[in-house]
């Protein structure tokens, strides 16, 4: 999108707004799909956490992307979106039998991460086909708080456990047609992210009627001009040999998964947001948004570095400033940044807003949550209305009565 396109959504749509470019999308999944050509059986599982607004499910769905979910909600988002139930893959966290079970109804591919399900689960229903995420502690990204391989993670099942979730699958005799595993986001070293493959190899040869391996995702995209990036062409290659060779060892020709979401999208998204105060203080000039961490949590939950542009005045000198937000709480978006210059109704673009932005937005200070717009073909769209009033009242339940004062006190009045 360019610089026009963007100040057009807003003039149509409003700000604070997020606007998706649905070719970035569709160009890193066919750069995605290129790296890997070289393997007969390829799965691109779209991680639905990412960004799960039913128009970029829908446009996944179009690309033949398979689906990754990790709640029943995002499932049903799937089958709404148009994925047939066996092109989901559905990976929870802690979650209840049932709702392990309620997936499985709905026909998608299931994958257990704990010993106690897995048994609970085989036991009840040895006749359905089971993955199972293996924790090979291997940290492969570059960040602590998204780092999901360590030793220490909730995630997956330990290395050192599989002696015993061997007895479980032999004693209940159940169906594992798959092996996963996601060592977390921002991989930065492909050799790293390749020997917790090898773990993943090892494992798999307990297993004899697999289907598919799936290697998570995580690839790190640049946040900034000059930034590293996991070498998806270099990875491909490397990994495509492998994983050839191992299906040859195995006799099966297997198909290789992934579940990217941040490779995806992230690039594609720019959050929109007008400057309301441009404040000095004695050290500092705030530019202050009409937006806050309620909108884009991701600086001050992980220390995210969004690049900040003004495309209202592109061609201003550049001053320092540090952006914040309207919440009445510290809500930095960047501490002294060089942007051209700032008037008071600028229009700040945020970039890389696409991956776990606007799903993790929150009407924190009774805030609305914003428009959502994809630039498809030349157009834009609005594919998320912007919240009202009404949308903060719903669901509560004004019990006004308990409150208003009692007849008889009245009556003695």
């Amino acid at each position: 999108m360019k610089r026009t396109d963007l100040l057009h959504i807003v003039q149509k749509h409003g700000a604070p707004v997020y606007a998706y470019d649905s070719n970035k999308i569709i160009s890193q999944f066919n750069r995605l799909t290129d790296a890997f050509k070289g393997v007969n059986n390829l799965r691109l599982n779209y991680a639905a956490k990412a960004l799960s607004n039913l128009a970029i499910l829908r446009l996944m769905n179009s690309l033949g992307s398979g689906l990754d979910t990790v709640s029943i909600q995002e499932v049903k988002l799937g089958l709404l979106a148009g994925f047939k139930p066996e092109s989901i893959i559905y990976t929870p966290n802690g979650v209840s039998l049932e709702e392990i079970e309620e997936a499985a109804a709905l026909g998608v591919q299931i994958n257990i991460d704990n010993l106690s399900i897995l048994e609970q689960f085989g036991a009840k229903h040895p006749d359905i086909p089971v993955c199972i995420r293996i924790n090979p502690h291997v940290m492969a990204g570059g960040n602590s708080n998204i780092s999901v391989g360590h030793i220490d993670s909730k995630f997956g099942i330990s290395i050192h456990q599989i002696p015993h979730l061997l007895r479980i699958v032999e004693l209940t005799n159940m169906n594992i047609n798959g092996i996963h595993m996601h060592t977390g986001s921002d991989i930065l070293d492909i050799d790293v992210f390749l020997y917790a493959s090898e773990i993943l190899f090892e494992t798999a040869k307990n297993f004899k009627n697999l289907d598919f391996i799936d290697f998570g995702s995580g690839f790190k995209v640049p946040y900034r001009e000059g930034d590293i990036q996991t070498n998806i062409e270099e990875l491909g290659k490397k990994l495509t040999t492998r994983f050839n060779e191992f299906c040859s060892a195995y006799g099966k020709d297997l198909t290789l998964a992934f579940e990217p979401g941040k490779f995806l999208v992230s690039e594609a998204g720019h959050f929109l947001a007008k400057v309301n105060v441009v404040k000095q203080t004695t050290s500092t000039v705030f530019a202050s948004v009409d937006s806050g961490f309620n909108h884009l949590i991701r600086p001050m939950l992980y220390g995210s570095a969004h690049e900040i542009v003004n495309i209202s005045n592109p061609k201003g000198r550049e001053r320092y400033y540090s952006v914040v937000g309207y919440i009445c709480e510290t809500d930095t978006f960047g501490n002294n940044r060089r942007i051209n210059e700032i008037s008071e109704g600028d229009i700040l673009c945020f970039k890389n807003a696409g991956a776990y932005c606007f799903t993790m937005a929150s009407n924190y200070n009774s805030r609305y949550r914003p428009a959502e717009v994809l630039w498809h073909e030349g157009k834009a769209y609005l594919i998320r209305e912007r919240e009202t009033f009404d949308d903060i009242l719903n669901k509560q339940v004004d019990q006004k009565e308990l409150f208003e004062p009692k007849k008889e006190k009245a009556a003695a009045k």
